[in-house]
């Protein structure tokens, strides 16, 4: 096991935010990958609110197509902060948030070397 300091960034946006032709959090992910990002992860909210107090919900009867997401994206906090510049135009009115995270890295394989990213 491997232990280090790191930063996650948290962007929250709603499931029909667009960018580029393709849905915000998609676009979000693939540039992240692009900067060579540590990690990303998209999460799907059953249910939640924003600025606005509209509910979203994926309850049957008040089936939202604009559902609760966050794109979870962690690395060190300078190369997040340069990622959020980089997407800062194309956020419209998505909010994030970035904060201290300690990262605990497995070892797999039993060996003691902590596989590392392509």
């Amino acid at each position: 096991m491997e232990r280090g300091e790191a930063a996650l960034l948290r962007i929250y946006l709603g499931e029909a935010h667009k960018a580029g032709g393709r849905p915000l959090y998609e676009e979000l992910v693939v540039r992240a990958r692009d900067a060579h990002l540590a990690g990303a992860t998209v999460l799907r909210g059953p249910m939640g609110f924003g600025h606005t107090a509209h509910l979203h919900t994926s309850k049957i009867l008040r089936l939202s197509h604009d559902l609760p997401m966050i794109v979870e994206l962690v690395d060190d906090r300078a190369k997040l902060e340069a990622f959020l510049r980089q997407v800062g135009p194309i956020m419209g009115d998505a909010i994030a948030t970035l904060q201290p995270v300690e990262v605990i890295r497995f070892d797999p394989t039993g060996s003691g070397k902590v596989p590392t990213a392509p």
